[in-house]
């Protein structure tokens, strides 16, 4: 894709805010409707088990859509793609509550899934596309803006539940507020398009082998996290007997963790690199599962909670980042990668469940641990190839180019 020809430093400071409001608002959305999942699962009239089956929908939408995105970008564009996408996603976050039984439920879900996945691949390459053009890391941050905008959207809908107000209204009158928010921050993002006479990407082409290697360690650090944020509280209730309110605070401070660390891991990234960086990050999160599954006091498991999110935070925006260098067509592989991580997510709590039910959450937690550790033997797949240092621009004063 071509660049843009205005590159001025003040014009870049100007891309980097704008796709970090692109995240911000990505990440509202998922907490919006998080918070609201009680109110759905009563409207709909399901049980555990549909809620459960019903909630594996948006991360199979999202596999099967994100590989459409590369070849949104190549038809219009990046910036006038994300637009179509974000706003797509925006707007979705109404469907899931306007449905009364659980096939439509899982329809909505479906959609709602779709489009996230594709406008995470294209927020996602934008912003790697940033990061080079500025010559220095940025996706940590990006993606803790991510959360904060999730941590937001949760506060919001916290509020609504806590009133008691119909989620139906709430998200009515939500998705449009976030999907006018999207459109002002897309505006300012970078505007970058097929070079003439590029081929566009195939529909359904497979990631490159690089990209799966890199999504192997994206698939560690969300199972940990996913595995973490789930069932913390669980644990700390069930294996350590604390009472109901120390138990939950222990997801509420693992996702701060995560979201703080990932604000702050551009420096660490650009001071020591995204193998060190990981390898030692694998060693804290190794170190925390380690406290955990020994833990003989809540504190201790809750200090090992929190060097579980310390160690992984910046794992993911890094595997998005090595992947779009990993070959010819970032976009398609940042959307491998991004379908090995959706599906880590997906699988992590029903499988720590499944091996606690076999055995103990311990033994669940043992397995995050062992997970952990595989960051610190893996990080080397995230170093810079030869190939791909050799194809980037030159001289970074001169437009770039991301190939379709």
């Amino acid at each position: 894709m071509t660049g843009e020809p205005d590159l001025s430093p003040a014009r870049l400071r100007q891309a980097r805010l704008a796709i970090a409001a692109v995240f911000c608002t990505h990440g509202a959305v998922t907490g919006s409707f998080a918070t609201r999942i009680p109110w759905i699962q009563e409207h709909a009239h399901l049980g555990a088990g549909s809620l459960g089956l019903a909630l594996a929908f948006p991360a199979l939408g999202a596999a099967l859509a994100m590989p459409l995105a590369g070849r949104i970008n190549h038809r219009f564009g990046a910036r006038p793609a994300l637009r179509g996408l974000l706003a797509l996603w925006t707007l979705s976050l109404v469907l899931p509550a306007l449905a009364p039984n659980l096939a439509t439920l899982c329809f909505a879900l479906f959609v709602y899934g779709a489009t996230s996945g594709m406008s995470d691949v294209a927020m996602n390459a934008l912003g790697v596309e940033t990061e080079n053009r500025l010559g220095r890391s940025v996706m940590s941050s990006l993606h803790g803006m991510w959360s904060v905008g999730a941590l937001l959207g949760s506060a919001a809908g916290t509020v609504a539940a806590h009133t008691g107000a119909d989620a139906r209204l709430h998200h009515l009158l939500a998705a449009p507020a976030l999907t006018a928010a999207g459109l002002v921050c897309v505006r300012g993002v970078l505007d970058l398009r097929s070079a003439a006479g590029a081929e566009a990407p195939a529909h359904f082409a497979l990631p490159p082998r690089s990209a799966l290697l890199i999504g192997a360690i994206g698939f560690c650090a969300v199972f940990a996290e996913g595995g973490s944020l789930d069932w913390s509280a669980v644990y700390l209730r069930d294996v350590l007997d604390t009472d109901a309110g120390l138990a939950a605070a222990s997801t509420t401070a693992f996702a701060l963790t995560m979201a703080a660390a990932r604000l702050a891991g551009d420096r660490v990234v650009d001071r020591f690199g995204p193998v060190r960086t990981v390898r030692a990050g694998g060693v804290l999160a190794t170190a925390g599962g380690l406290l955990v599954v020994t833990a003989g006091h809540p504190a201790a498991a809750l200090g090992g909670f929190a060097l579980i999110g310390l160690g992984i935070s910046v794992v993911v925006p890094l595997a998005f980042a090595a992947a779009a260098r990993s070959g010819p067509a970032p976009a398609q592989a940042i959307a491998g990668v991004a379908t090995i991580t959706y599906t880590s997510g997906l699988i992590a709590p029903s499988a720590i469940g499944a091996v606690a039910d076999a055995s103990s959450l311990v033994v669940s937690f043992g397995l995050v641990t062992l997970l952990a550790f595989a960051l610190v033997a893996g990080a080397a797949v995230l170093r810079q190839r030869p190939a791909a240092r050799a194809a980037e621009p030159a001289d970074r004063d001169e437009p770039a180019r991301i190939r379709p």
